[in-house]
């Protein structure tokens, strides 16, 4: 809304949307940091060789995304590699600066996050988030009335959440920062190297899942009329992205509650259920009358394009479903230690995307299918895989009881 209301109207999202996927493809240093901390950061000893693990690859993240926005080389990003045209590289270039204390933001709320979900505070480690969403949305209409409009104003309205996300999430696990263990004699101090070590492979996955955006991205570019069907597939996967993003929060409920639990043995009919809810929101922005106000009042967009945009949404339906169900696979992976699980279904993820979309673009398909169809396989694919690694190579890891079998905890 307030990057479309802008000078350049709903191409400066698409380039906001193509410098936030760089931005998170930088930050998949440290994709794994709450995996890692859930699993090792559970006394207080260990939890502060957490806190120097996350903020040193903060700081490798920041110094990154700082270099590379430097003129020269922002445009061989955008402009060379990524094949952005001109009225998209600009506002890309000019974002991807500014989301600097965005990026720092995300990494701050990471250590309190992972006290909340190793207490099973579920709920308190929720609510910041919820709140942080709610908070952009209000935001958002306010910007506009203020005239605080196109791509710069887009990224302070993102960052104030996110800062405030992170102080509501410290004020939330303080209580259980002070009750933490600490048992020098007692508890082992995990090496720093072990820690970066765990880390990594979660981390390089991230990386698979960020440039599977980048790629995406580089072929709309080169499908048919770009300049029409990146902001038309961005807006649509735009309702999409934030209910996915949470329902990947999943991951951390597969960790903190044992598979061979109550409550561990449903979360897949959880996942399930959690993910068709999410999967209608963003039908009802396609209805009648409220795909005029959102769409074309809100963001701007032409309304000859709004077929386009119904079209879009109806391919994502099933992507929420899917992503919950992969987090919660992934989840049950990390529990059991084995983060090659989960990096081999993100490889896999990153290359049935990668081959879908150069096919799909070698047969002239519209740019804004192009991204709800690779998604949807992509993830499909990362399901299968991560369920037979677990499967077949490490059942015996699992920390399941007597009476559970595999495919109970599983299914």
């Amino acid at each position: 809304m307030i990057t479309s209301r802008g000078e350049g109207g709903p191409v400066n999202l698409a380039g906001l949307a193509q410098s936030n996927s760089v931005m998170f493809l930088i930050s998949t240093l440290g994709a794994g940091l709450i995996t890692t901390g859930m699993v090792y950061a559970r006394d207080k000893r260990n939890y502060d060789q957490f806190l120097k693990v996350n903020y040193t690859i903060m700081a490798v993240v920041l110094f990154l995304q700082a270099l590379f926005s430097v003129p020269p080389l922002a445009h061989l990003l955008f402009g060379t590699i990524m094949g952005l045209p001109a009225s998209i590289e600009h506002p890309a270039r000019l974002t991807f600066l500014a989301s600097l204390p965005l990026q720092m933001a995300f990494f701050l709320r990471t250590p309190y996050q992972v006290v909340l979900y190793n207490h099973h505070a579920t709920v308190k480690a929720s609510l910041p988030t919820f709140l942080r969403i709610g908070l952009t949305l209000l935001l958002a209409p306010l910007f506009c009335a203020a005239h605080w409009v196109g791509p710069i104003w887009a990224v302070v309205c993102l960052t104030l959440p996110v800062l405030l996300e992170a102080a509501i999430s410290r004020r939330f696990a303080l209580p259980y920062l002070y009750k933490m263990e600490n048992p020098v004699d007692k508890i082992e101090l995990i090496p720093a190297k072990k820690l970066y070590y765990f880390n990594f492979p979660l981390s390089l996955g991230g990386l698979f899942l960020s440039l599977s955006g980048m790629i995406m991205g580089a072929v709309i570019a080169r499908a048919a009329d770009p300049e029409r069907m990146l902001p038309v597939y961005y807006l649509a996967a735009g309702l999409v992205g934030p209910i996915s993003l949470g329902l990947s929060r999943l991951q951390a409920v597969s960790i903190a509650f044992a598979p061979d639990s109550k409550e561990g043995r449903q979360t897949f009919r959880f996942a399930v259920i959690v993910g068709l809810a999410g999967a209608f929101l963003p039908l009802f922005f396609i209805l009648p009358g409220l795909s005029d106000l959102y769409y074309v009042k809100l963001q701007n967009l032409s309304p000859a394009d709004l077929p386009l945009i119904r079209q879009t949404a109806l391919c994502l339906y099933f992507l929420p479903v899917l992503v919950a169900l992969r987090s919660r696979i992934e989840g049950i992976a990390a529990a059991s230690k084995n983060p090659v699980a989960i990096l081999t279904g993100q490889a896999v993820f990153l290359g049935c995307l990668s081959t879908v979309a150069f096919v799909a673009l070698s047969v002239s398909t519209p740019g804004n299918l192009i991204g709800p169809i690779c998604l949807i396989l992509s993830n499909g694919a990362a399901i299968g895989v991560v369920y037979l690694a677990i499967r077949w190579n490490f059942q015996d890891k699992l920390p399941l009881t007597r009476n559970t079998n595999l495919t109970q905890t599983l299914e």
